[in-house]
């Protein structure tokens, strides 16, 4: 809604008006936010007690998988040293005869195996270890694919929930969250940042709990094969603790300033955008240019460093794991040599060293994502956990037949309580009249219009309708008594017929007819190609301006509201079609309230009483013959409109009379 009244003064702005400055440095409540974010998979215990177990059994498969295919290096190795040693002899002899000749290591070794002088590889049991592998294998792969189909139904359903609250937060909120944040910012975080907390909890729950799984077993796998060779293994995990936590902390902040810059860039692209025609006419387009390149490269910067900082981590955990299978390799290879392990042992433990430094890996590779991710989602917390409007009253209540008698009574309200705005207001609207609001830009007209619909709530005095306080009734039921027509028109994109319909849900196409045609709407629409199934995009841009506003005067005809608010209502249309219009609203207002906001007094020459308004107060009422009469501020407003000159005093006091701002 365009208000008329003084607002508190925003924030500094670039030329297109969006918020400047560099990104936000201070480090987010990352555990707190992450705590959050988890929580909101509880309504999904069902499918995370699926998914954790899907996971406990491919990863034990897995897990096991190492170690029976070690079993088959054993059989292969063995068979191989079975058939150089001699036939027809014992193992005992074989291994006394190596010692004679002065083979002492390769005995060890001897000694420690399950060998057979004379005989070679049993190729049949290999065989079947190895298929007893493949089916380990597979089984493990389906179950992790099954556990991967659970795990993105269980994200889905929590960011759809989110997305669900934030609507629902929306229609709780106060007109003036949304009067203090650009609207391209509050995109940005409904849009951008909760597609990337489902991008990063798609990526990072499933691998996260396999990670975690695969660690446990793997390190369980590990002390039952070799605890010498555990603690080499082991040692790396402190290690690689110290380097992902000291990486993160430094990628933090990148992360808060990369989608802070984000919401900044996409709010001056929507109103450069929205107001393209603007800034081509004042040759701004140098200056929108600049704006952009400017948080282009703050974005830039931030985004760079997050993904740069957070990217060393995934290298420098390579490289430890690197260092760690060489240490096993060679620890391992002595062991052997010394018959204190079997080969197979040691192949199966080096793959669990891969098992067991792999998903560190991944768990550190996921850090940039997660802090991503939770960054987006402290953003989107920050809308759910916003002011709401206060709640309705309890019980409430509602008028018993609404006759339209609507009274300001003492009524104070101001915009930022440091410049006050209205104050001491009394006013009255009898059932059926129309009061005309005249005054200049600033005056306070449209706010008290904000609130007598509660966009805002007074705060001193009262309001009533038909004797009930507005802040003892239900919004909605509230407004459902009001129709309005706003300067600024809104239309979705839809077909004209929809447009029209939207001022009342039930509506017949012979009531929309009758609208259409009371609004001087029904003519222009039947020249198009496709009459009332003509689409418009959202912006109305397919029609002109002044047909824009009839098609939201229709709707309000089409409403049938007992109250009528009309704020600027023909200021979009030409002198023909608003002398067409005013006998329509004329015969619209009949047996009706209706508040007319007007600038120009040639509207509101008929109205029952005509209140003018300077600085929030008003300094004089009555009718048009009657305020010409008294030569007051109205006669001033008059004579400005219609004799083509101002005379300097005139503009001194009206300037002095308007609120600073």
């Amino acid at each position: 809604m365009s208000t008329s009244g003084s607002r508190p003064a925003p924030p500094p702005r670039g030329p297109m008006g969006h918020m400047m400055g560099g990104p936000a440095v201070k480090a987010m409540n990352f555990k707190g936010s992450l705590r959050r974010l988890v929580t909101r998979l509880r309504g999904e215990r069902r499918l995370v007690s699926a998914a954790v177990m899907l996971g406990t059994v491919s990863v034990a498969l897995s897990v096991v998988g190492p170690k029976v295919l070690g079993h088959a290096t054993d059989l292969i190795f063995t068979g191989l040293i079975g058939e150089r040693l001699p036939a027809g002899v014992t193992k005992a002899q074989a291994v006394a005869q190596l010692r004679a000749t002065g083979q002492a290591r390769i005995a060890d070794m001897v000694s420690a195996m399950d060998v057979v002088p004379g005989r070679g590889v049993d190729f049949g049991a290999v065989g079947y270890v190895l298929h007893v592998v493949l089916a380990l294998y597979i089984a493990a792969s389906v179950l992790s694919w099954v556990q991967g189909r659970v795990a993105t139904v269980i994200v889905q359903n929590a960011v759809y929930e989110m997305r669900a609250e934030v609507g629902a937060k929306f229609s709780r909120m106060p007109l003036s969250y949304f009067d203090s944040k650009p609207r391209g910012e509050l995109l940005s975080r409904v849009t951008n940042d909760i597609d990337n907390v489902a991008q990063s909890m798609q990526q990072t729950l499933s691998q996260l709990l396999t990670s975690l799984l695969t660690v446990i077993g793997v390190i369980a796998m590990m002390v039952y094969v070799s605890p010498v060779l555990s603690l080499v293994a082991l040692v790396t995990v402190p290690v690689s603790m110290f380097i992902t936590l000291t990486i993160a902390k430094r990628s933090k902040p990148q992360f808060v300033g990369q989608w802070s810059t984000t919401g900044k860039l996409n709010g001056h692209v929507e109103e450069a955008y929205t107001g393209h025609e603007l800034v081509k006419v004042f040759g701004r387009s140098d200056e929108s240019v600049e704006s952009f390149r400017v948080l282009n490269e703050q974005l830039y910067a931030s985004s760079f460093k997050a993904q740069f900082i957070s990217g060393l981590i995934q290298p420098a955990m390579m490289f430890v794991a690197n260092l760690n299978y060489v240490a096993i390799a060679v620890i391992g290879g002595l062991r052997v040599a010394s018959g204190s392990i079997s080969l197979g042992d040691v192949q199966a433990f080096i793959q669990y060293s891969r098992q067991f430094t792999q998903p560190l890996t991944q768990v550190a590779s996921m850090a940039n994502l997660l802090q991503s991710g939770v960054a987006s989602a402290e953003r989107v917390f920050e809308i759910l956990d916003a002011p709401e409007q206060s709640a309705d009253a309890s019980p409430a209540v509602t008028p018993a037949q609404v006759s339209g008698r609507v009274a300001f009574e003492d009524v104070s309200f101001s915009y930022d309580p440091s410049r006050p705005l209205i104050e001491h207001l009394d006013l009255v609207a009898e059932p059926g009249q129309t009061i005309a609001i005249v005054g200049p830009t600033g005056a306070g007209k449209t706010t008290l219009a904000n609130l007598l619909l509660r966009f805002y709530d007074v705060d001193a005095g009262r309001i009533t309708l038909d004797g009930v306080d507005v802040r003892d009734m239900r919004r909605e039921d509230l407004r459902a008594q009001f129709g309005m027509v706003l300067q600024d028109t809104w239309l979705f994109g839809g077909t004209i017929l929809e447009n029209i319909a939207y001022g009342a849900d039930d509506a017949s196409p012979a009531r929309i007819s009758a609208a259409a045609e009371a609004a001087y709407v029904d003519h222009f629409v039947r020249t198009l190609p496709d009459g009332y199934d003509t689409l418009i995009d959202d912006d109305g841009a397919s029609v002109s301006a002044g047909q824009r506003q009839l098609l939201t005067i229709a709707r309000a005809f089409l409403a049938d509201p007992a109250i009528l608010i009309l704020d600027e209502a023909t200021s979009s249309v030409d002198t023909r079609t608003e002398a067409m219009v005013q006998r329509a609203m004329a015969a619209l207002r009949t047996g009706r309230t209706s508040f007319v906001i007007a600038h120009r007094l040639s509207t509101i020459r008929d109205a029952d009483r005509i209140v003018v308004m300077v600085g929030g107060a008003i300094v004089e009422h009555g009718t048009h013959a009657q305020l010409l009469a008294d030569g007051g501020a109205y006669y001033r407003l008059y004579a400005a409109q219609f004799s083509g000159a101002i005379v300097d005093e005139d503009i001194d006091a009206t300037a002095a009379a308007q609120p600073v701002g």
